[in-house]
């Protein structure tokens, strides 16, 4: 088998904006090996949240969704009580890893991509929907097609839908958040990232709560719908209660991974997955202390160092 070596000099450029030095101790960035998956909690009585990463997509840096659900699995797990439970490649190797769930977590590609446009897998889902479990999407996993999204967004809310919605780079400014337990302990903070807008949500957006609200730059309304509101205030993130009392959230950010860095923004995800879980979210917010070596463990190869077809 033949393997395709970076030079030493590209490897590090591509590293060095997700916080890794050249001084630093060598330690392999891609060795995902130290990840427990699937792993039942020890103790039932605990709120099970079970996060799915998706596979391998877009270029270094972007879209890594195996290190990003790990560090929110640690996140998680610096609150007590709380047992977060990960699963890789979009879905688990065994559904019976779902029994229980408070919540389920999907850090996924989306659209036609995404696990839940299997009618199968949207049925297991629709289970847990049903015993009130917690819905939530993170970035491009909001999207559906228009057939997944109908069922969807009574799960959500609202989601991406391709026929309206869009989704450009920029910079975000959340100057004011909403006093709701998801914003516990979180600070206006401005970030670039992939915010989607212009979400298809649920009539008068019943029972929405916008969560993170920001005005884009009017070059960013790339779809036609979109252009029709110069000048609005978009919702990026968004909670929602469903009639039944179970709860869905939300979140178009998450495109770039060095943004997990950012404490704030880690936070009101960790708030929101505990909210949908029905946990006590704290007074001050979640606890998310974060080594900032960990930006840079856990990638995904991207292709690089993999056998050649």
């Amino acid at each position: 088998m033949f393997r395709i070596l970076l030079p030493a000099s590209v490897s590090l450029a591509l590293l060095a904006p997700l916080g890794i030095r050249a001084d630093e101790p060598k330690v392999d960035p891609y060795d995902q090996s130290d990840i427990a998956l699937e792993k039942e909690p020890a103790d039932a009585k605990l709120a099970k949240i079970v996060l799915i990463a998706g596979r391998q997509s877009h270029g270094p840096g972007d879209h890594e969704f195996f290190a990003g659900t790990s560090i929110l699995m640690k996140m998680l797990q610096q609150t007590p009580g709380v047992a977060p439970v990960m699963a890789r490649d979009g879905w688990p190797k065994n559904e019976r890893i779902f029994d229980n769930a408070k919540a389920v977590v999907f850090y996924l590609d989306g659209g036609g991509g995404h696990p839940l446009a299997d009618p199968k897998k949207l049925g297991v889902i629709q289970k847990l929907i049903d015993q009130k479990t917690g819905f939530v999407c993170l970035h491009y996993a909001v999207e559906y097609r228009p057939q997944e999204g109908d069922r969807v967004i009574d799960w959500m809310g609202g989601y991406y839908d391709p026929r309206i919605s869009t989704n450009p780079h920029w910079d975000a400014d959340f100057t004011k958040l909403p006093d709701h337990a998801i914003a516990r302990g979180v600070q206006p903070f401005k970030i670039r990232d992939e915010w989607y807008f212009n979400m298809r949500f649920q009539t008068d957006k019943k029972n929405v709560t916008p969560i993170l609200v920001a005005t884009p730059p009017e070059d960013a309304r790339k779809s036609a719908d979109s252009k029709k509101y110069p000048g609005r205030e978009e919702v990026v993130a968004w909670a929602y209660e469903r009639p039944d009392g179970g709860r869905g959230f939300g979140f178009t950010g998450g495109h770039t991974h060095k943004n997990w860095s950012n404490e704030n923004f880690r936070r009101l995800v960790t708030n929101a997955i505990m909210w949908s879980a029905h946990v006590e979210v704290p007074k001050d917010g979640a606890k998310v202390e974060m080594d900032p070596a960990e930006i840079g463990k856990h990638l995904d190869r991207k292709g690089f160092d993999r056998p050649k077809k």
